[in-house]
């Protein structure tokens, strides 16, 4: 398999305590997300409503992206979800952290790993533009 520097970030972040879920995503659709064993439990019991509401909050990422949103979270029974928007695309960085968390420090390292992402999206479209030509 090959190594893939998006998922080392998400690996990354999973490992910190209060965050129990993490995934690049767009409407529909999961990009990247680490392995779902490493979740926590109590997450998965939830899944599928969770997945819904992100599709739903994905319709305003896609309506908006454009004109400069740049974050967007929303709560869900003891959750919530954060969403870290890339600019200009419809896609983010989407974690999910218990509801009464200390969100200060997750966001600082949710910036870190949106724009470590951002950089390593940059490249590999940059390296497929080298490969087209």
């Amino acid at each position: 398999m090959q190594d893939d520097p998006i998922l080392d970030v998400l690996n990354d972040l999973i490992n910190y305590d209060e965050i129990l879920a993490c995934m690049v995503a767009r409407q529909n659709m999961i990009s990247v997300m680490p392995d779902q064993e490493r979740f926590d439990t109590q997450v998965m019991q939830i899944w599928d409503i969770i997945k819904r509401a992100m599709d739903d909050v994905f319709t305003v990422i896609k309506g908006y992206s454009q004109a400069g949103l740049d974050e967007i979270e929303f709560r869900l029974q003891e959750y919530e979800v954060l969403f870290y928007v890339f600019p200009d695309t419809e896609n983010a960085l989407v974690v999910i952290v218990p509801a009464l968390s200390n969100k200060g420090l997750i966001e600082v390292e949710l910036e870190n790993s949106r724009k470590e992402i951002l950089k390593i999206m940059n490249q590999q479209e940059q390296g497929n533009l080298v490969t087209a030509v």
